[in-house]
Formats: C-alpha cells, sequence, structure tokens
C-alpha cells in the first residue's frame, strides 16, 4: 500500500522466522523437535515520518518483528531493510540512527543513577557536550524528570523509570524508533503524558516510529495507520479509520429520553444493547444511521443524543475473534 511519494524507511518482505526448540514428548518420554512459526511471509513498507501502530493478540508475532527490524534476531528468509541497511549485519552505523524501547525490560543501569546512564549513552553515541545539554535539558523539562537524575534507577517508579527509559533511548536523536509495550503498567495519567512526548517528539523530530501496545488508547492517539498481526500474518494494512469502517458495519446512537419508552419499541430501531429506562444505546447499520436518528428523534421523548464509531478496542476484539478458528 502506498502512502505517498515519501522516503521509504523500512522495507519488509517476504519476511519469515521460526523458532525451534525440543520437546519431552509425553507419550514417548523423547525428546522431539518442536518448530514454530512466529513470522509468516510479511511485507510492508513505512515512509518516513510515519508514526505506525504494530497490534495483534499475544503471540501473534510483533515484538519477534521489531526484534528482525532492529537485528536482534535473523530473519529465516526474506528481505530486510531499515535506512537502506540490513539489521542483522548490526552494522554500527545503523545502531546508532535507531532505538529500541520495551516497556518490559530496562535499558538504564539499574544500580547507578539515572543520569549516568544518560552519560554513558552519550559516549556511546559521541554526542558532543553542547548537543548533550541542549538535548538533555529538553528531554528533562519535557518528560518532567528533573528531581530525579539522580536517583537510584532501582528506587524509581515504574512510570518514573518508563520516562528515563525514553529520554535515554532520545538522547541521540534516532531516526527510527521502535517502541515495544512503552506504557505498559502505567495509570491513566502517565499513559497520557507519554502519549503527548511521543507525538510531540514525533512532530518535531519527524521520526518514524513503530509501537507496539495493547492499549487502544495508545494506538488511536498517535498513529493513523495501522498493521493487525496475527499468527504471523498480517491481516490489515491502512489507516485506522479503514479498519474500523472494513470490520464493523455499525455505529452507535446513545440517547436520553423521558420516562415512559417501552423496550420493545426501542428494539425496533436496531440491535439494543443497553436501555435503563431512560439512557441505552443502539447499534445501528451505517447506512441506516441518519434515518434511525430521525425516526428516534421523531417518534421518541428525546432530550440527548450521540453517535459515534465503535471503539478501536472492540474493532479489534471483533477482528480476532473471527480470525480464531
Amino acid at each position: 500500500m502506498e502512502y505517498g511519494k515519501a522516503e521509504k524507511v523500512i522495507e519488509v518482505k517476504g519476511l519469515k522466522k521460526n523458532f525451534r526448540f525440543k520437546k519431552k514428548s509425553e507419550e514417548t518420554g523423547k525428546k522431539e523437535k518442536i518448530e514454530i512459526k512466529a513470522i509468516d511471509d510479511i511485507s510492508f513498507k513505512i515512509n518516513r515520518g510515519e508514526f505506525i501502530g504494530l497490534i495483534g493478540p499475544n503471540g501473534a508475532g510483533k515484538t519477534t518483528t521489531l526484534k528482525c527490524l532492529t537485528g536482534l534476531l535473523k530473519p529465516d528468509r526474506g528481505n530486510v531493510k531499515v535506512l537502506g541497511y540490513e539489521p542483522s549485519k548490526r552494522n554500527y552505523k545503523y545502531l546508532e540512527k535507531i532505538s529500541f524501547v520495551m516497556g518490559q525490560r530496562s535499558q538504564l543501569w539499574w544500580e547507578l543513577p539515572v543520569v549516568d546512564s544518560f552519560l554513558l549513552n552519550k559516549e556511546i553515541y559521541r554526542i558532543s557536550d553542547e548537543d548533550y545539554r541542549r538535548r538533555l535539558k529538553k528531554l528533562v523539562d519535557f518528560l518532567e524528570i528533573g528531581d530525579i537524575l539522580n536517583t537510584q534507577v532501582m528506587k524509581l517508579s515504574l512510570g518514573q523509570r518508563m520516562k528515563c527509559e525514553l529520554a535515554s533511548a532520545l538522547l541521540h536523536r534516532p531516526e527510527v524508533v521502535f517502541l515495544d509495550e512503552p506504557t505498559i503498567g502505567l495509570d491513566v495519567v502517565m499513559q497520557k503524558k507519554l502519549r503527548e512526548f511521543l507525538k510531540e517528539y514525533n512532530k518535531q523530530i519527524n521520526s518514524t516510529i513503530l509501537l507496539t501496545s495493547h492499549y487502544m488508547d495508545d494506538v488511536k492517539d498517535l498513529c493513523k495507520r495501522v498493521i493487525v498481526i496475527d499468527d504471523g500474518k498480517i491481516l490489515f494494512d491502512g489507516k485506522v479509520t479503514d479498519l474500523v469502517k472494513r470490520y464493523v458495519n455499525y455505529k452507535i446512537i446513545h440517547f436520553d429520553l423521558k420516562d415512559g419508552v417501552k423496550k420493545e419499541d426501542l428494539s425496533k430501531l436496531g440491535k439494543l444493547e443497553y436501555f435503563n429506562g431512560s439512557s441505552g444505546k443502539i447499534n445501528v447499520k451505517r447506512e441506516e444511521v441518519t434515518k434511525v436518528a430521525a425516526k428516534l428523534l421523531k417518534s421518541f421523548p428525546v432530550e440527548d443524543i450521540d453517535i459515534e464509531e465503535v471503539s478501536l478496542e472492540d474493532v479489534v476484539r471483533t477482528i480476532f475473534n473471527k480470525a480464531l478458528p
């Protein structure tokens, strides 16, 4: 799928990755070779500056895909190019242009103060003193971590640590950022703050960001395009709005009524999901929304009405339920 004529930063073609291991058979007691398809012949392209959501259930192949793109895993088959480099070769010039942040793994030095990890990255990525001071100040101010720079990493809360992880990963201003569940375990307020930061970073630096997350608010707020993957295969690649339209053919009408309305009368308008005597919601086919809303307003004592799309979380749940055997 083409998204304009912008520069292609990530190009994946026919990527396959299997995991092989030995497992003791319950029947024979002997070890047998087991092979699991983690990624099964996927292809996609990503342009510079895009913020892409890679979504799917546990075991779908999301993290494996990111590890192949960063060079942590070597593909069994297929071609992978990021910024013109072959990631599995682990070329230093390539590694200094990317960052990989995993929500469940720390890249900071556990027993040292936060700032020591920042200084280490300064040397690793050969950042000048002037650039380091300027970049660190911006990151510290935006992420509000000035008061914990001299705190040992082990003493930080999860939210504090994740903000420091991001600051450390972005100090060298990577052109491509891979984020694997960056908001996992964080409270709603902290999730929102990190999303605001990532959105602003993407805008200012024009970086290319590929995000995996089980929190659909992350995807909805940050990504215009999503790649849906399940069982190692791509089920969908396109705009979030098109994803909703393709897999869900209805909208939701929320309403508040005066007393005295029968549930049976409302059920004639569409699928009545909920009604407590005054408030409720009806699922209505897209092409009938206008007609049903007009009839609701005309035939019932409506005090308030609202029409909305199905939540992205519900859409994704519908997709994976359909994908089940």
